[in-house]
């Protein structure tokens, strides 16, 4: 797959304020990458330096195989961005500023544009100044949707928005993923990253902890398991590689490191297994893990 975004050792200080730390990853045509960490972890930064809106330190920094601070005019033609709080013009109507943002970018699609005011259910006749949050933001994702990029990065995206009208969001960028366009997604909604995502990159304190597929990292966290065998279930308590063992009658819940599933297994089946059910570990899991370290 074409490399659409390349970060290499990365660096950003503010003062004497390290920002980022060798940030490295990539995103491919055709793929979606969550991009997510606590507040304050760098995410911004970068997106701000592959924007070109800030220059970086230090390292490699691509789009199209285009320096993004010497090249950002002929970058930003392909691209398509929003931010996680809008802030629009209060005097023109929502469906005039849609109108501008595709004339400043170039093109568009008319179709796709009524198409997607219909989906988002907003009203194009209000004034911007009347506008909730959602609304606003519901007039840059238009804006964006509406777009043939190359590149969409979504900083915060469905911030302000209802469930449904995420879900609406999802299914645009699965279309989009499916179109072979590259997709950038910063947000704190972890299920929504791990709906679409096909690979994860985990910031925090300006340096990547973790990055792969959400396979890849699953390893990193423990299977949660609850079973109920016909004798005493106790007898597991001790067997390696078992955790956090909570037992209930003949039922017991723990976490398991699945390097040791198969010797767990052979020993569940001896206590005669009426009941066996494994969770695998979330992205919130792997999430928390770093949040909470």
């Amino acid at each position: 797959m074409e490399k659409v975004i390349e970060l290499k050792g990365l660096q950003k200080r503010f003062g004497k304020f390290q920002a980022l730390h060798n940030v490295s990853f990539s995103v491919h045509a055709g793929e979606v990458v969550g991009f997510i960490g606590p507040n304050g972890a760098g995410k911004s930064t970068t997106i701000r330096i592959l924007l070109g809106i800030i220059k970086r330190d230090a390292g490699i920094a691509r789009i199209f195989g285009k320096d993004v601070w010497k090249e950002s005019f002929d970058i930003h033609k392909r691209i398509s961005y929003v931010p996680g709080d809008v802030s629009l013009w209060g005097n023109l109507t929502g469906g005039e500023i849609i109108d501008l943002f595709l004339k400043l970018h170039g093109g568009g699609s008319q179709q796709k544009r009524d198409s997607l005011i219909q989906r988002f259910e907003l009203d194009p006749k209000k004034k911007a100044k009347t506008y909730s949050k959602g609304n606003r933001q519901k007039v840059a994702l238009i804006a964006a949707l509406s777009v043939d990029s190359d590149l969409y990065i979504f900083d915060e995206p469905t911030s302000g928005l209802d469930p449904l009208m995420e879900a609406i969001f999802q299914e645009e960028v699965e279309k989009l993923k499916k179109e072979g366009k590259a997709i950038l997604l910063s947000s704190h909604i972890l299920s929504e990253v791990e709906r679409l995502a096909d690979k994860v990159v985990i910031i925090r304190q300006g340096k990547v902890v973790e990055s792969g597929t959400l396979e890849e990292l699953r390893h990193l966290t423990r299977t949660t398991v609850t079973i109920e065998t016909e004798k005493d279930i106790a007898e597991l308590k001790n067997v390696v590689g078992i955790f956090d063992f909570q037992q209930k009658n003949h039922q017991a819940t723990f976490s398991i490191d699945t390097r040791y599933l198969n010797e767990i297994l052979l020993a569940a089946t001896k206590l005669g297994v009426k009941k066996f059910e494994a969770v695998p570990p979330t992205l919130e899991d792997l999430f928390m893990r770093h949040y909470e370290n």
